[in-house]
């Protein structure tokens, strides 16, 4: 996203988060902009019911949490460490002095909170309208699009847990495993060595 020299010249810092981690919480105001060095990051909250919906996964290079940073709204998710993680924060004023300063940059941040929002409408829906098989196999193609999920030779390995795609897709665990056996009998889906390939 934002090229690491650059985000450095404007008085970034480094932090590192270790699995599980919180790196902010719903409810608190932005003060930071995040972007991901390395590891992967969940933005997830929970129902009445104790059940998690993750509203995004970001990986190397990515950034997370912008809308509210904009708008100077809280959190409406928390953002917790999936693994091991090192993230690049940039201070609010830093980050609106970058833009001010960069505007071929401020078009990628926009052009990226463009495409979140497109996959965020997209999503809405394929869970109020579609069978958990077009749910799944819409969020797998999301995925290969926008993730960079690694091309292998048996296709493009899925670095989905069975569990986030059900947490993605507003799908049980076990409606999410039957989903994936009947796209596999397809052709749609490989399962190798229990990780799923498109």
């Amino acid at each position: 996203m934002i090229p690491a020299e650059l985000l450095e010249n404007y008085g970034t810092l480094k932090k590192s988060f270790g699995k599980n981690d919180i790196i902010f919480e719903e409810g608190n105001l932005p003060t930071h902009y995040y972007q991901i060095i390395s590891g992967e990051i969940k933005m997830s909250n929970y129902n009445d019911d104790g059940r998690e919906f993750i509203q995004g996964i970001f990986y190397r290079d990515q950034s997370f949490g912008e809308p509210p940073l904009f708008l100077n709204q809280k959190y409406p998710a928390n953002s917790i460490a999936v693994e091991d993680s090192e993230i690049f924060a940039l201070p609010k004023p830093n980050f609106m002095k970058l833009l001010e300063e960069n505007p071929a940059i401020s078009i990628k941040i926009i052009e990226n909170l463009a495409q979140r929002l497109y996959y965020k409408s997209i999503m809405a829906a394929e869970i109020s309208t579609h069978e958990p098989e077009h749910r799944v196999l819409k969020l797998i193609d999301h995925g290969i699009a926008y993730f960079n999920f690694k091309k292998e030779l048996n296709g493009y390995l899925i670095n989905f847990t069975r569990q986030q795609i059900g947490d993605l897709t507003g799908l049980r665990v076990e409606t999410v495993i039957r989903a994936i056996k009947a796209l596999e009998k397809k052709g749609e889906l490989k399962i190798v060595n229990r990780k799923v390939y498109r």
